[in-house]
């Protein structure tokens, strides 16, 4: 309902969905995303995110190239179980991948580079939570863009690093990881002043989707360049490309509608009424204790990290998958280890469209379709990982279900991902500074466990990590289908949202 101030509040009823949003649609009065300041907010946002996703995937593949498998203290573990034939075609070979004359490369074994994938989400962790709140009270476009920028310059010194030893690379990896920390939860505290509520789904899904793009890219192209340039113009090219970036995104990006100078009055009048209060910075203090006894954000956090498990045991372990059980060579592994982010991409974007219109025609409410997306999005990855497990060395069925694990997750890009802007608007960017905190420790222990379970790189080691990546996948659907939530909660309304039903009473009880 309008406010006394003339404004509106999408906290004024209990449901899940926004009545104010919907009158504005029903009136016609909703400006066109085409060409639209928010469209290009999350159009920079994706283009940004690509960037971070290859600064974070690109030593994946590269880990192939820069190890010397032919050193002999290299993985001294022989096979317990016989290794998949070549495959067919004359572009797959077993042996080291090829690269310019004088290319470095290193003697490390399978635990190293376990710990070296993993390095970048050690400093990935210590970010986040401060990310979030300071974003959340400042505004987060400085703090996504010196992350990427910062980023981006530290890549730069990869292969310097690498070459004064693993211990250096890994340290470089985790400062790498504590400058990106801040940039999904700036994302979240952008759309808090930006996105409408029932344009939420599939702006922060074109946004956050362009990770899947990156990975997309960069996985691919990381083989290539290897090949032909060498290993070091990985690092080189993928942190020039984020320095690019971050130039656009100063000129042309503001925190708010507000302060945006290309806006236009009928876009920027829509937002701002459409949020409501709900669209403003939080103050210095939180509800701490209400935010640690709430259920439905415990529902997140450990639905995420269920399904970070999976998507992190993929993103970094895949390459060495495709490398030491399928045998492709670089370029071929490259690509075949980005054709699923490929799939996620689109489903996530597709799943950002429908969850809109799903909570636009009333069809559902917002905690059902919450639930809805994310139950499918982790069910029907974990369910193709299992058949990854019994098709023995079965190339095409290996690749093809591999591709519909990752690209089916994207399903819950439009559920639990984005849960947090539902359940506390005002406290989103610190949520999922929260969120992502715990969600990020698979990535620490995946690619580690994953090292473990296949030090002798045979199919029963690879078996065990995809059956338990699916198990982790299941528990966490499960677990939010029973407890996730799509209400605003009563400790994240305002104090005008709070005062508001003690005020209509009082009129009430006057006349």
């Amino acid at each position: 309902m309008p406010q006394p101030n003339g404004s509106f509040s999408i906290n004024a009823e209990a449901p899940d969905e926004s009545a104010d949003s919907k009158a504005l649609l029903q009136d016609g009065r909703v400006p066109p995303q085409c060409c639209s300041a928010r469209l290009n907010l999350a159009l920079l946002m994706f283009l940004g995110f690509s960037v971070v996703y290859g600064l974070r995937v690109n030593l994946s593949v590269a880990m192939v190239a820069m190890v010397n498998a032919t050193d002999p203290s290299v993985d001294r573990n022989t096979s317990a179980a016989p290794a998949c034939p070549l495959p067919a075609g004359s572009g797959n070979s077993s042996g080291a991948p090829q690269q310019p004359d004088g290319t470095p490369q290193y003697p490390w074994d399978s635990e190293t580079q376990g710990w070296l994938l993993g390095a970048f989400f050690f400093g990935y962790l210590c970010t986040q939570i401060p990310g979030g709140y300071l974003a959340g009270h400042y505004g987060g476009s400085r703090f996504l863009g010196v992350g990427v920028l910062g980023t981006a310059a530290l890549t730069l010194l990869t292969p310097l690093a690498a070459g004064w030893g693993s211990r250096w690379l890994f340290a470089l990896r985790a400062l790498e990881g504590f400058g990106e920390g801040v940039t999904y939860p700036s994302m979240m505290a952008m759309w808090t002043r930006w996105a409408p509520p029932l344009e939420r789904s599939r702006l922060m899904t074109l946004s956050g989707s362009g990770g899947s793009f990156g990975a997309f890219v960069a996985l691919p192209l990381t083989g290539f360049i290897c090949e032909k340039l060498g290993w070091p113009a990985v690092f080189y090219l993928c942190g020039g490309a984020g320095c690019l970036w971050s130039i656009f995104w100063f000129a042309f990006v503001s925190d708010d509608p507000h302060t945006h100078r290309r806006i236009s009055e009928e876009e920027r009048d829509y937002i701002v009424t459409s949020i409501g209060a709900q669209g403003t910075g939080h103050g210095w203090s939180l509800p701490l204790l209400s935010m640690v006894l709430s259920v439905p954000l415990w529902a997140i956090i450990f639905t995420q990290m269920c399904s970070n498990w999976t998507f992190y045991t993929l993103l970094t372990s895949l390459p060495t998958y495709m490398n030491d059980v399928l045998h492709f060579d670089l370029q071929s592994n490259g690509f075949l280890s980005a054709l699923p982010y490929l799939g996620n991409l689109l489903m996530s974007l597709l799943a950002g469209v429908a969850a809109d219109f799903l909570m636009e025609r009333k069809v559902f409410s917002t905690t059902t379709v919450r639930k809805a997306f994310t139950f499918t999005g982790l069910l029907l990855p974990a369910l193709f990982l299992v058949l990854v497990s019994y098709v023995g060395c079965d190339h095409a069925l290996i690749v093809t279900f591999l591709t519909l694990s990752t690209s089916s997750g994207g399903i819950s890009s439009a559920g639990v991902f984005i849960n947090q802007i539902d359940i506390a608007p005002r406290y989103a960017g610190f949520l999922l500074g929260i969120t992502n905190t715990f969600g990020t420790i698979p990535g620490i222990m995946a690619p580690i466990v994953t090292g473990h379970f296949t030090e002798d790189r045979s199919l029963d080691g690879w078996r065990t990590v995809f059956w338990v990546a699916a198990g982790i996948n299941v528990g966490g659907a499960v677990f939010y289908t029973v407890f996730g939530s799509g209400r605003i909660q009563p400790w994240a309304n305002t104090e005008e949202n709070r005062a508001e039903p003690e005020r209509t009473r009082a009129r009430t009880a006057t006349r």
